[in-house]
């Protein structure tokens, strides 16, 4: 079992800067870690993915060269520091970790573990 909690939710203007963290607790090892997320009327989707060592990560184009994930496993923590924001990143952003395949790594059921949330609202 893994158990995930996010944090550093807010608000924020647009153009400005977030910083989410999501701190894992059980088995991890080997594990790939992302985030999703879901606006109001609409479907939870991908917002980006890192494999276990940290060598690979994995985002949609919406969000491409304005977010970073990054993972420290000593701390057994994942990160996604999103910068640029606009308001159509208003959303619950979801921290996700499991043993996923390449195909399922943007899917939803792709992993086996998710956070609660934490809500990110963008003004304009």
């Amino acid at each position: 079992q893994v158990q995930l909690v996010e944090s550093g939710g807010g608000t924020v203007q647009a153009g400005g800067s977030l910083r989410l963290s999501c701190a894992a607790s059980g088995r991890t090892f080997g594990t790939s870690m992302g985030w999703f997320r879901q606006a109001p009327g609409k479907e939870r989707e991908f917002v980006a993915a890192i494999t276990w060592g940290g060598g690979s990560t994995y985002y949609p184009d919406s969000v491409k060269g304005r977010f970073t994930i990054s993972r420290d496993n000593a701390k057994n923590t994942v990160y996604l520091q999103m910068n640029s924001l606009k308001p159509e990143d208003t959303a619950v952003y979801y921290c996700v970790a499991g043993s996923v395949t390449a195909a399922a790594r943007m899917a939803r059921n792709g992993y086996d573990y998710w956070g609660q949330g934490t809500q990110v609202t963008v003004s304009s």
